[in-house]
């Protein structure tokens, strides 16, 4: 018996593991390895320590501790944690950068609204049931 996603799955990218394409969910996933390409999370996306991401970032709500090479869109809440790297333009209605976090790009600040390119994710269950 399949069940049905709730939205509130937490999906793991471990430390050692290499993912490499298009990364999305409709719940939330933390990435302590490396990906290459785009991460999209109806929830949230943390970005570990070790976690490195080479692509664009969307979100509700991103933590970063590790490295992002490209944009960071978060509908919500953008937070970069004392070791983090970002290098790329960052865009969220609420932003918090720790003291030592590192930060080269442009930031757009806005109130709270669906940002571009993030798009939700529907179950694969679910399309069949649209058709």
């Amino acid at each position: 018996m399949k069940s049905e996603p709730t939205g509130s799955e937490l999906n793991l990218i471990s430390a050692g593991t290499v993912f490499e394409g298009k990364l999305r969910t409709p719940g939330s996933v933390r990435i302590e390895g490396k990906i290459v390409g785009e991460v999209t999370a109806t929830q949230s996306v943390a970005v570990g320590s070790s976690g490195d991401v080479e692509g664009n970032v969307s979100a509700k709500s991103v933590t970063v501790g590790g490295k992002v090479k490209g944009t960071v869109f978060a509908q919500e809440r953008l937070e970069l944690e004392s070791k983090a790297v970002i290098r790329g333009d960052i865009r969220a209605a609420k932003l918090v950068i720790n003291e030592g976090a590192l930060f080269d790009g442009k930031c757009t600040m806005s109130e709270a609204k669906p940002m571009p390119n993030l798009v939700e994710v529907k179950p694969e269950s679910r399309r069949s049931e649209d058709r």
